[in-house]
């Protein structure tokens, strides 16, 4: 089993590394590539509006450190768009995302860096069950199982 690592120069980009993945060489334990992201204010407040999240913590440093954080942080759309991408850039074009479970841990302040990682849990027929790991420099942000359907090529 082999692992890779694959990390955005600027916030957002990225991609796929080695194109799509064939079902029939999926199996339980193998191990997706990291996805490392450094999560600058731009991005935070980029994506916060993207998603239409007007919270001013997400956006507003003064008032989320009036409301008792540390600084502005990652909402929970972009962390479930972030799971969805990490999973989707595995598998290729041909995977089509079922459902995303998600459970948030520690906050993903402006500044740090978030690394995703994941194992694959689960294959029933073209069902692939992930799990994900998103952890920055306080621990575990994200926590997440991912099932995504993969059909062969036809």
């Amino acid at each position: 089993m082999t692992t890779a690592s694959r990390s955005d120069s600027i916030s957002g980009g990225g991609g796929a590394t080695g194109g799509p993945v064939e079902l029939s060489a999926v199996q339980v334990g193998t191990v997706l590539p990291e996805l490392v992201i450094h999560a600058d204010t731009t991005f935070i407040v980029s994506t916060a509006l993207a998603t239409r999240d007007f919270q001013d913590v997400h956006h507003d440093r003064d008032k989320a450190v009036e409301r008792g954080s540390k600084d502005i942080f990652v909402n929970i759309l972009t962390d479930t768009g972030l799971v969805q991408r990490f999973v989707t850039d595995w598998a290729g074009p041909r995977a089509i995302v079922k459902s995303i479970a998600l459970r948030l841990g520690v906050p993903l302040y402006a500044g740090d860096t978030l690394t995703l990682s994941g194992t694959v849990a689960a294959v029933d027929g073209a069902d692939i069950t992930i799990d994900v790991v998103g952890k920055d420099s306080l621990g575990d942000h994200i926590t997440a199982k991912a099932v995504i359907s993969l059909q062969e090529a036809q």
